[in-house]
């Protein structure tokens, strides 16, 4: 943070050598790669909406909220002095100021109330938002993914669609009516079945007036401060989904008890509890029994953004490391300027531009999918392989850029650590890596034509790289011998996303970058460090178009 006229001048030593903070820097216009993948996949009419809300939150006040909201940590307030229930979390003024800038900029909502490009403009803005604090997209992410859940049942989706897509936060806790804008959470998952949520236990019964009351408990229900949750509970007829709002329809504090917050080791600015449902009043979503089919829709959009942030992620520690390195001298020369430490960071350039690719040409794929049935293919087979291989390369990514910055890395006043902790959360949330990678091998099993969907894709960048080739013809070779087999499908899934990323790189990205890519990533001599590969590779080049602009 930038302090006025700090002493530089101390009785012991002179302060020197230290770079300048990394701040008030335009987290669109100052990225490249994400420009570019904005305009290619067909948002540049969001331009000024974009640019604005990019200088907004990569400025040192927002930067400064973020700090803050993870310092304080939300409180549980179960009870009033007198002993009544109040299940309310209360949050340090700068979260809700951070959900103020999201919400009223159109993360949860713009993409359902724009006509043109609205998921991509949504992945911009998450991207840029997951920057400036992740620990408050959990809620937005929530939001925005509800809306195809909510649309299974016409009379819900009129009464709260118009609420959740509203560009605006409210803070208060009061019945939905009362508010000008309105959250959604979800709680799915029960201790005895984590992600077999047909393990579940939670029962809802039918009552005269046409709603359920629900009796159960749910392990994680993240933002339970949100205004309604997405919920699973069983029927006579089987697993079912329903609306939980936080409030009766006749005014009164629904019985969804808030038991305890989970002490997690990142995301603090955002509290996840454990709740029960001691005859809390729901509405059904869709057909009894169906609860499943009817949440996937929801489950899908969150994936999405379950790729942005670790994109996002990567985007952010490789501008913090290449901003230090630049500005720091060891060894009688600017740490940028070291060869070794070109080839780190160029290397972790390549895997950052990889990662924003891929994510916006599957934006663009939930863009498409109303009105295709290939885009809708590849979607559904390119969003769990998204999902999968860049949250397993997020973490030692984050690593790697913080080592780049030595001592200073590791300590609190640097965004590192906070970034470093928040790595591990997406490839957890919302399915961890085997249940990911066995969704793959479902919808190659049960939908064969999302093999020919993935196929299409990879051979638009047939010729353009040898290396390359090779890797789209492994992937044919999987799908040809089974690669959807359960033990293997770690294997297809890395092999995939490679190939995917290269074929997005090698059609859209500058020769040094694709060609890079390809040596790096798909070649016999790649090395298993960043840096540690061995192919020649333009890092001028590579490092000049990562190189965050002002």
């Amino acid at each position: 943070m930038t302090n006025l006229n700090p002493r530089a001048t101390l009785e012991t030593h002179d302060v020197t050598n230290q770079p300048p903070p990394f701040e008030n820097i335009n987290l669109f216009t100052s990225d490249v790669a994400l420009t570019e993948a904005v305009h290619r996949e067909g948002s540049s009419a969001h331009d000024q909406r974009l640019t604005a809300f990019g200088a907004r939150a990569g400025s040192t006040e927002v930067a400064e909220w973020a700090s803050d909201a993870n310092r304080n940590v939300p409180q549980l307030r179960q009870f009033d002095r007198y002993g009544r229930r109040l299940d309310e979390v209360s949050f340090h003024p700068s979260y809700h100021k951070l959900m103020e800038l999201g919400l009223s900029n159109g993360v949860s909502g713009f993409a359902w109330t724009t006509n043109e490009a609205g998921h991509v403009a949504h992945a911009a803005l998450e991207f840029m938002m997951s920057q400036a604090e992740p620990g408050v997209c959990c809620p937005m992410t929530m939001t925005y993914a509800a809306v195809p859940a909510l649309r299974h049942q016409s009379d819900l989706a009129n009464e709260w669609v118009p609420r959740i897509t509203t560009l605006a936060y409210d803070p208060t806790s009061a019945p939905a009516p009362q508010k000008k804008a309105a959250t959604i959470g979800m709680a799915m998952t029960e201790k005895q079945g984590g992600s077999d949520v047909r393990a579940n236990t939670t029962r809802a019964t039918r009552k005269g007036d046409g709603t359920y009351e629900l009796i159960g408990h749910k392990w994680f229900c993240s933002a339970p401060m949100c205004d309604a949750f997405l919920t699973l509970a069983y029927t006579d007829n089987g697993l079912s989904c329903f609306l939980a709002p936080r409030w009766r329809r006749d005014g009164e504090r629904n019985a969804i008890h808030v038991m305890r917050l989970k002490d997690k080791l990142g995301d603090r600015a955002n509290a996840s509890s454990e709740i029960e449902y001691h005859g809390a009043e729901a509405h059904l979503i869709g057909e009894e029994g169906r609860g499943v089919r009817t949440i996937i829709e929801m489950v899908h959009h969150t994936r999405l953004d379950c790729i942005i942030a670790p994109a996002a992620f990567m985007r952010q520690a490789t501008a913090n490391a290449m901003w230090h390195t630049a500005h720091r001298t060891a060894f009688q020369r600017k740490l940028f300027d070291q060869p070794l430490m070109r080839r780190v960071l160029a290397d972790l350039a390549i895997e950052s531009e990889a990662a924003t690719a891929l994510t916006f040409r599957i934006a663009r794929s939930f863009d498409e999918a109303t009105s295709d049935p290939q885009a809708a293919l590849f979607s559904r087979i390119a969003t769990p392989i998204g999902k999968y291989w860049l949250n397993k390369r997020v973490v030692g990514h984050v690593y790697e850029a913080m080592e780049c910055h030595g001592g200073a890395g590791y300590v609190e006043e640097s965004v590192m650590p906070r970034l470093f902790r928040q790595s591990p959360l997406n490839s957890i949330w919302e399915g961890s890596g085997n249940v990911i990678c066995l969704d793959v091998f479902r919808a190659l099993t049960r939908e064969p034509a999302t093999a020919e969907a993935l196929v299409t894709e990879l051979e638009h960048a047939r010729g353009a790289n040898a290396l390359l080739d090779h890797a789209i013809n492994e992937v044919k070779a999987h799908l040809t011998r089974g690669a959807s087999a359960e033990a293997s499908a770690r294997a297809f899934v890395e092999h995939a996303a490679l190939a995917l990323q290269g074929s997005l790189l090698a059609r859209h990205a500058p020769q040094p970058i694709s060609d890079a890519f390809c040596a790096l990533r798909l070649g016999d001599d790649a090395g298993i460090a960043y840096g540690a590969g061995t192919h020649s590779i333009d890092t001028i080049a590579i490092l000049d178009r990562a190189m965050p602009r002002h």
